[in-house]
């Protein structure tokens, strides 16, 4: 295989995404071949080092796994919960893999997420850098006009900087005072849209991620997950400029 970085080799064998990898190596988790490693560059062969987390050797990875996953309101982003909360990792118990979950979605809000043990793909996919699109339907509560979609495609001012939609449809009309709307955005701050639209004192009811990137959520069903198909990883490959 040559020479790898390290936080490349943690995040490829699915022990966590490349950036809690490389805080692995900076706490003096990581070691190869009995030394203890600090150095963030570091370049090891992982089929011929002896690469150690916690006194526990790695395994390498043969096998990725990517998953898209509808997670319920009132489930955590996380693959586990000291609270007890429910959480991804609820879902997920009857694999062997070991999953972390790519970006996140609020406690209150519900929808798509991936789950896989790829860092490579995990790092890239979160990364500001790469500008994943995200597409939300949200169910929302007081007047909506063409000022506010206006607004919200011009940009508003939040307490951490500006937050712009990408594009901004209204899907259905209940009534006045109620109705569902499309939108794009390509950040992932945290709250960012609910954030957003209590700005224009508009009252989110409901927030479903529909869209990550190129992957739909399509017709899979709240609490299940489905494996994505060839032309899927393609698309999100060539999207994040990785080699499969």
């Amino acid at each position: 295989m040559g020479l790898i970085r390290l936080q490349k080799i943690l995040a490829d064998a699915g022990i966590a995404s490349r950036r809690a990898s490389e805080q692995m190596i900076l706490d003096g988790r990581v070691s190869v071949d009995g030394n203890q490693i600090f150095e963030l560059g570091s370049k090891f062969d992982p089929e011929i080092s002896k690469v150690e987390v916690d006194g526990e050797a790695i395994k390498q990875n043969k096998t990725k796994t990517y998953l898209a996953f509808y997670k319920p309101r009132g489930v955590i982003s996380t693959m586990s919960d000291p609270e007890g909360r429910p959480n991804l990792g609820d879902f997920f118990k009857t694999r062997n893999e070991r999953l972390f979950h790519v970006g996140r979605l609020d406690r209150e809000s519900e929808g798509l997420i991936l789950l896989t043990n790829d860092g490579s793909l995990t790092h890239r996919a979160t990364h500001p850098s790469y500008g994943m699109i995200k597409k939300y339907l949200i169910e929302i509560e007081g007047p909506f006009t063409k000022e506010n979609i206006d607004q919200l495609l011009k940009g508003v001012i939040l307490e951490d900087g500006m937050a712009r939609a990408l594009e901004v449809k209204v899907i259905r009309e209940i009534n006045a005072k109620h109705r569902w709307v499309e939108v794009s955005i390509h950040e992932g701050r945290f709250h960012i849209i609910r954030r957003m639209f209590e700005l224009l004192e508009i009252e989110v009811l409901r927030l479903i991620r529909t869209d990550f990137g190129p992957i739909s959520m399509g017709d899979t069903k709240e609490g299940r997950w489905r494996v994505l198909n060839t032309v899927e990883l393609e698309n999100l490959f060539k999207v994040l400029k990785l080699n499969q």
